[in-house]
């Protein structure tokens, strides 16, 4: 990936746009709860900043890349790469949460019975390195992340201590809704029962059951495709197309076929939470005016409630982690566990840590609302709605006009609807297949994280353009792999051989780089961020000469800080105009007739008046391509 010569130019009024939260647009027709007063959501300075990273890729600095590569043809990242310096770097983005990807074992394809850690089984793992999300052993981390396999439960814990003296807080990932086909906890604490362990296997069903069966029928590897063998082909003694579970579970994505097919989740099975093979549930339901019930109400609920052995594995697995000093978790799918789980999970949680971090994976709009209110989540990806809009409109198929809307449509859960531009889930917007260049993704990362008082997430690499451009094995390209080993090629740049200080980036991804910072910290910092929003932008569609579909324009502010912030998504100029901020927001402002002026914010390099007349505000702009702007109202 190439940034083109123009970036600072572009980052110096790209930086501006790097301002306030998600607002309160006007109530759609749709009744909602009323929207949280901001104070009351988030700290009064600034707001949360996610960063992900992808803990097994992060530290690494092999660059072999070959692809199908063992670890030690691509080598693999530690624990303890992440060392105050790295920590440092990441602290510098502005960052209040650090969620390491990956950490809870999973199964892999490497030999650790040295450990008492059994072989797995290429023909039900995904890739070499193996997928964060088929969990083996809930109650270890994984044997890959440890300079001594032995002891790597204590070099996690020396990885929290490390990251709260940087300041920040720690997430880990959660998967409950499958777990990995050979699932076998060695690190359970005494007492603990493994999963499945008093499963009655003659059923397909009971309440108590933690899998579903298949009685009768015996699992079967699918069937691969014609381009794909296990491990690229290599011969492997495991790899014999054949693994030995009878009778076969359902699969994680809930195939109920012996054999799943390829596009199946076959490495995992599927977690039975009382609910039975009709959808029925086989558990107490959750009043529905328990949606506006405080989270002790919640916990209050389930004391004394016969609930299923699932739900109880998963509490004492959450409060393990919790006590061991893990400040919050990202739940992977949890849509496709049950509401009333989660207010159970959840409400357990917060009676031990009232601030843990809960962050979700729901991808389906009318679920946002019960997800939030009656299972209890702090926040949840806001995946479908503003990230794809603005994805397109970064791609030019797209218009910001939908934002717009999505935003109105939120205004009840704006704060609790995380944004992001890349995760390990997504395209890397460097690459061919999103956008092409690092550069479009500014004006869109300021969108996103000035737009709402949610927490913002970056994906580690993003910052200096990481453009993913090569099939890693399992892991193809536009994505970073999460089942390979393999070295990240700019963030490595960054990491500089160890010293974590920017010192191998070009200047075009050290440029990027100083965006984000300025950015994020911008972000993470200004009181505005948790103050109240208003979109400007139908009313300049509507008035404003050459402002069309491809820019966005809003204001925050607080009573002590006033900014608007515009943001060109196309990589190319617009003509003189003059933005319009109407009386209703001039009012909102207490502004009065006569002249201001408004400086950006990122840089410092920009000032341009505001006149107000006659109650309506006019603000000359001249945008270059991909020019974004936070300008702030001097007193």
């Amino acid at each position: 990936m190439q940034l083109k010569p123009s970036l600072l130019a572009l980052a110096a009024s790209a930086a501006l746009l790097a301002c306030q939260p998600a607002a309160q647009p006007e109530q759609s027709a749709a009744a909602k709860p009323e929207a949280e007063p901001a104070a009351e959501q988030t700290a009064e300075a600034g707001k949360a900043v996610v960063y992900q990273v992808f803990t097994r890729l992060f530290g690494n600095t092999n660059t072999s890349n070959k692809p199908w590569g063992s670890l030690e043809e691509n080598g693999v990242g530690k624990f303890s790469d992440f060392t105050d310096e790295a920590l440092a770097g990441i602290k510098e983005l502005g960052v209040t949460h650090v969620w390491y990807t990956g950490v809870p074992h999973h199964a892999v394809i490497r030999d650790y019975t040295a450990y008492g850690i059994s072989l797995d089984d290429p023909d039900v793992v995904k890739g070499r390195a193996g997928s964060p999300y088929a969990v083996k052993d809930y109650y270890n981390v994984s044997p890959d992340l440890a300079d001594d396999p032995a002891n790597r439960l204590q070099e996690f814990q020396a990885l929290i201590a490390r990251t709260h003296a940087h300041g920040m807080k720690v997430l880990i990932d959660i998967v409950p809704n499958h777990v990995a086909r050979n699932y076998h906890s060695i690190s359970r604490p005494d007492g603990v029962a493994d999963f499945g362990a008093s499963d009655d296997t003659s059923v397909a069903y009971a309440r108590d059951n933690n899998f579903y069966y298949i009685p009768g029928e015996a699992f079967q590897v699918p069937a691969w495709p014609e381009d794909y063998l296990p491990l690229g082909g290599e011969p492997h003694p495991l790899a014999d197309g054949q693994f030995d579970e009878y009778p076969a579970k359902w699969t994680g994505n809930g195939s109920r076929a012996a054999q799943p097919d390829f596009d199946d989740w076959y490495e995992t099975v599927k977690i039975n939470f009382g609910v039975r093979p009709d959808g029925s549930y086989d558990f107490d339901s959750l009043p529905a005016e328990y949606a506006q019930k405080s989270i002790e109400d919640h916990y209050t609920f389930w004391q004394g409630r016969d609930v299923p052995d699932s739900w109880e594995k998963f509490r004492d697995i959450v409060l393990y982690w919790i006590d061991m000093g893990v400040d919050g978790f990202r739940y992977d799918m949890a849509e496709m566990v049950p509401v009333e789980f989660w207010s159970y999970l959840n409400s357990h949680i917060k009676q031990v840590n009232p601030d843990a971090f809960l962050l979700a994976e729901v991808y389906q709009p009318h679920l946002y609302r019960d997800y939030l209110h009656l299972g209890r989540m702090d926040y949840l990806y806001d995946k479908v709605e503003f990230y794809d809009n603005l994805k397109w409109a970064m791609q030019g198929h797209g218009s910001t006009d939908a934002l717009v809307e999505v935003q109105d449509s939120m205004a009840d859960i704006e704060h609790h609807m995380l944004h992001f531009l890349e995760n390990h889930d997504e395209q890397r917007i460097a690459s061919p297949e999103f956008a092409g260049d690092a550069r479009l993704g500014m004006p869109a990362m300021l969108i996103s994280a000035t737009i709402s008082t949610s927490p913002t997430m970056l994906y580690f690499g993003q910052e200096v353009g990481e453009a993913a451009s090569d099939d890693a094995g399992f892991g193809k390209a536009s994505r970073t792999t999460i089942f390979d080993y393999w070295g990240v090629p700019a963030h490595q740049r960054w990491m500089n051989g160890g010293k974590f200080d920017g010192g191998a980036l070009t200047d075009e991804e050290r440029k990027l780089r100083d965006f984000y910072v300025r950015l994020m910290r911008f972000s993470a910092e200004q009181p505005a961020m948790n103050g109240h929003y208003a979109e400007i932008h139908r009313a300049n569609r509507a008035a404003t000469e050459h402002y069309d579909d491809k820019l966005l324009s809003f204001l925050r502010w607080t009573d002590e800080q006033k900014l608007l912030i515009v943001a060109n998504v196309r990589d190319a100029a617009y003509p003189p105009m003059n933005l319009q901020i109407p009386a209703e927001q001039i009012a909102a402002w207490g502004l009065t007739d006569g002249s201001y002026t408004l400086t950006e914010q990122l840089y410092g390099e920009l000032s341009v008046s505001l006149t107000v007349q006659n109650g309506v505000g006019l603000v000359p702009l001249t945008l270059a391509p991909l020019a974004s702007l936070i300008l702030q109202l001097e007193h």
